[in-house]
């Protein structure tokens, strides 16, 4: 057996003998190699367990390590998750908000087995992925451990432990209890968490404003709306994981598309309404229901009918004005004579609306219904699927996103009066911003948003009615899944 004083002088034989005759490429990829194999800080590959034969559940503490008091969760999952999922039950859980980057590890040393996430294979990293690897083929018995930091900058070190191996895996993942909210992100992590922490439990004394703010306002407003840092909502926690693992349905081929852009941006509102329970409501429209939701377009193509002649601006005739808002019901609620199609924008929103959905067309100073439109105008389940082909409306670009930011929020059945906000909040999480401010959010509007506005019921009622808001969040629902408006006989 060879000394030890023997073994450097073998070593340095050995390497040598190897570069000895090797072209400048393989002698530097061999040299790579060696450093890569000997270099103490590169994290060791994993060791896995063979996956069990029966899959149970673990009931899995997570600690927010270096908090004071400690902020923790208690959360039962099943053995067949992967890695991958348990990052997203620990951001829902924990309440963050997925804006950063990742990291699991089996110890917590600096060179301990890691595993890669999609952004690490993107960046040309080899190792194991994180959502090849179920959990239980890392943990196996109570007291077992792994390590999750989120947030490379602010450094949130989490510490899960195995607290109960459970025979029955949980069907969901949920969250048992817990302690303390979550902290903001991008707070300078713990210490500046304690700092603002310290502040909101003094009742905001500007004695412990935390120095990185010039002002109370300042920081109250940077916060999160109604942060309380001693304040866990168990119910808020498993509602965000209901979310999180919730069914995902089927979805038009263009809209998996903008989910992709979505999720390379870690933009999540938009997947977030997708997953809503009402979002997988039925997409099956009763004939009355069709024929309500309908109305306003029949009533334009019965008042037209073979066509009308326009003014000279290119205008309805006053006539045909009030005929069609008398028709229509906005005679009801308008304050004024409803005599002039450019002072009546219930009238001008209803031309131009079907004018883009391809039920009228002006030709020769005359408007008059397309061949589509005869097909369709006297069965209204027929026209609902004419309407639902067509959407969104407009061409690649903000104004397409905006049809189907709209179709998601309506899909979702939002109350109509909320539509607007909400449909802002998705553009502006999907990367559009206002173009005479670039730190606010677009404005809402677009050509679908019109049309899904007309089928809640706007001519009838107004912009913010929502009369027929379910009967449209169904055609908005055939829309999102690239199915076809199904009728259904009323019992």
């Amino acid at each position: 057996m060879a000394s030890d004083d023997q073994q450097p002088d073998n070593v340095t034989s050995l390497i040598e003998r190897l570069l000895a005759g090797a072209t400048p490429d393989q002698q530097l990829n061999l040299l790579h190699t060696m450093h890569g194999a000997f270099d103490p800080w590169r994290p060791r590959e994993p060791e896995l367990h063979p996956a069990p034969a029966t899959v149970r559940g673990f009931r899995i503490r997570i600690d927010l390590q270096h908090t004071k008091p400690p902020v923790w969760r208690r959360v039962d999952v099943a053995g067949d998750v992967t890695l991958g999922q348990l990052h997203d039950v620990i951001q829902a859980a924990m309440g963050w908000t997925d804006s950063h980057l990742h990291k699991f590890r089996t110890g917590h040393e600096h060179n301990a087995p890691e595993f890669l996430t999609d952004f690490d294979v993107s960046e040309g990293d080899e190792g194991v992925l994180e959502s090849d690897v179920r959990i239980d083929r890392i943990l196996r018995a109570v007291g077992d451990r792994l390590w999750y930091e989120y947030d490379f900058g602010d450094g949130w070190h989490h510490v899960l432990r195995v607290e109960k191996v459970l025979d029955a895996p949980p069907a969901e993942p949920r969250c048992l209890t817990g302690r303390l909210a979550c902290p903001p992100e991008d707070c300078g992590g713990t210490w500046g968490y304690g700092e603002i922490a310290d502040w909101v439990r003094s009742g905001y004394s500007d004695a412990l404003r935390p120095g990185q703010f010039e002002s109370a306002e300042e920081a109250r407003l940077w916060l999160p709306e109604d942060w309380d840092p001693d304040r866990f909502d168990l119910d808020e926690a498993n509602d965000a994981l209901a979310v999180v693992f919730a069914e995902r349905i089927p979805v038009a081929e263009e809209l998996v598309s903008l989910l992709q852009r979505c999720e390379i941006r870690g933009s999540e509102a938009l997947r977030d309404l997708l997953v809503l329970p009402a979002t997988a409501r039925t997409t099956e429209l009763s004939r009355e229901d069709a024929a309500r939701i309908t109305e306003p377009f029949r009533m334009l193509l019965d008042v037209i009918g073979d066509g009308v002649p326009l003014t000279s601006a290119g205008y309805l005739k006053p006539a045909d004005v009030e005929l069609i808002a008398l028709r229509t019901g906005v005679t009801d609620w308008w304050i004024g004579k409803a005599n002039r199609e450019d002072l009546t924008w219930p009238v001008a929103d209803l031309r131009d609306t079907a004018r883009a959905l391809g039920l009228v067309s002006v030709r020769k100073g005359r408007l008059s219904p397309t061949l589509a439109a005869g097909r369709v105008a006297g069965d209204p389940v027929a026209l609902a699927e004419h309407i639902a082909a067509r959407l969104p409306l407009g061409k690649p670009g903000a104004e397409r996103d905006a049809g189907w930011a709209a179709l998601a929020v309506a899909g979702s059945e939002t109350p109509v009066g909320r539509w607007d906000s909400l449909i802002s909040a998705v553009m502006y999480d999907i990367g559009w911003r206002d173009g005479a401010n670039p730190s606010s959010p677009p404005h809402p509007d677009s050509r679908t948003l019109s049309a899904l506005e007309i089928l809640a019921g706007a001519v009838r009622r107004g912009r913010r009615s929502g009369d027929f808001g379910p009967a449209a969040a169904t055609l908005a629902r055939a829309v999102l899944r690239g199915t076809s408006v199904h009728a259904r006989e009323a019992p």
